[in-house]
C-alpha cells in the first residue's frame, strides 16, 4: 500500500514537471516569435510612422494576448482532464487496496485455525508415514521374491521327491511292460492374468517308455488308470504326511487283473514295512476282494481283519476276524 501512495505521489510530481516544461517551451517559442517580429518592425521602422508603429505594436500585443489566452485555456482544460483521469485511478487504486486488506486479513484468520496452524507438524507425520510405506514396500517387494524362489524351490523339490516315489511304486507294482513308468509334470500357466502375482500350474500324469513321454488320460486302461490313482496317492502320502499315521483306500482293487492286484498287495506291505517304525501309522482298506485281503494276510504285519455283514434284523454288524479265517474257505 505504500509502494501504492509513492507511485501516486510520484506521479502527481512528474505531472507539474512536464506542466512547467511545456509552459516553458511554449513561452520560449512565444519569445522567438516576438523577437522575430521585433527585428521585422525594426527594420520597417524607418518607411512608417510612428503612430502607425503605435497602431501594429497594439494589434501585435492583441494578437499575442488572444494565442496566450486560447493556449493557456486548451492547457487548463488538458490540465483538468488529466487531474479527474489520476483522481479516477487514485480512487480505483485505493478500492483495490481495500479489497486487498481484506483478503490479507481473511488470509490471517484462515492461517490461524488448527488445520494450517500446524500444516507443518501434519506435513512431517506424513511425510514420515509415507517414507515408512516406502521402505516397508522395498521390503516386502524383496521378501516377495526370496519367497517366490523359495517357493520355486520347494516346488521342484517335492515333485522330484513324489516322482521319485511314484516311479518306484510303479515298477515294483505294474506288471507290464508297455509302461517302463509314470510321473507327474508341472507346467507353469501362461495364461494366467499379469496383475495375479501368484503362480499357477497345470499337472498332468504322463507315461514314459524309454525316452517317450505320452499323456495317460484317453491312452491307458481303466486297470492302469485305478492303479495310478493308488499309486499317485500313495506318492503323495509318502512326502506331505509324513507326521499323519493314517492311510485309508477304498476298494483299491477295481479295475484291476489279477497280475496286477497282487503286485498291489506286494507295493502295500512293503509301505507297510517301511512305516513299521512309525507308531502311530495305519493302513486301512475298504474292499469286497477277499483275495486280495488273503494277499496282504500272508506277510507278518496282518493278523487281523474286520467284517461287516448283515444279520438277521438287516443291520450292520462288525467282526474282528483273524487272517487264517480266510485260509478255510
Amino acid at each position: 500500500m505504500d509502494d501504492i501512495r509513492q507511485d501516486i505521489d510520484t506521479q502527481k510530481v512528474q505531472e507539474r514537471c512536464l506542466q512547467d516544461n511545456l509552459t516553458l517551451r511554449k513561452r520560449m517559442e512565444e519569445l522567438k516569435e516576438v523577437s522575430r517580429n521585433h527585428e521585422d518592425l525594426l527594420k520597417e521602422i524607418g518607411n512608417m510612422q510612428v503612430q502607425q508603429l503605435r497602431k501594429s505594436l497594439v494589434r501585435v500585443r492583441a494578437e499575442n494576448k488572444l494565442k496566450c489566452f486560447l493556449l493557456l485555456t486548451s492547457e487548463k482544460q488538458e490540465v483538468e482532464q488529466k487531474l479527474e483521469d489520476l483522481k479516477k485511478s487514485r480512487s480505483e487504486a485505493l478500492g483495490r487496496q481495500k479489497g486487498y486488506e481484506e483478503e490479507i486479513l481473511r488470509f490471517n484468520n484462515e492461517l490461524s485455525e488448527d488445520q494450517y496452524c500446524q500444516a507443518e507438524d501434519h506435513y512431517r507425520d506424513k511425510m514420515v508415514v509415507m517414507r515408512t510405506t516406502a521402505l516397508a514396500i522395498k521390503d516386502l517387494d524383496i521378501y516377495y521374491k526370496a519367497l517366490d524362489q523359495a517357493v520355486m524351490k520347494f516346488h521342484r523339490m517335492k515333485m522330484e521327491e513324489i516322482n521319485k516315489i511314484i516311479r518306484d511304486l510303479w515298477r515294483s507294482t505294474y506288471r507290464g511292460q508297455d509302461i517302463e513308468y509314470v510321473e507327474i509334470r508341472s507346467d507353469e500357466d501362461k495364461n494366467t492374468s499379469p496383475d495375479l502375482k501368484r503362480r499357477t500350474y497345470n499337472y498332468r500324469v504322463v507315461m514314459v517308455k524309454g525316452d517317450i513321454a505320452l499323456d495317460m488320460h484317453g491312452r491307458c486302461s481303466a486297470g492302469q488308470k485305478v492303479l495310478a490313482s493308488l499309486i499317485i496317492r500313495l506318492a503323495l502320502a509318502e512326502t506331505f504326511c509324513l507326521n499323519c499315521g493314517i492311510l485309508a483306500l477304498d476298494e483299491p482293487t477295481t479295475n484291476l487283473d489279477r497280475e496286477n492286484i497282487e503286485s498291489l498287495a506286494y507295493a502295500l506291505v512293503q509301505i507297510i514295512k517301511s512305516r513299521s517304525y512309525q507308531r502311530n501309522f495305519q493302513l486301512l482298506i475298504i474292499t469286497h476282494d477277499e483275495d486280495f485281503v488273503e494277499l496282504l494276510g500272508r506277510s507278518n504285519y496282518m493278523e487281523y481283519f474286520y467284517r461287516i455283514r448283515k444279520n438277521r434284523d438287516q443291520c450292520s454288524e462288525i467282526t474282528m476276524c483273524n487272517i487264517n479265517t480266510l485260509y478255510l474257505h
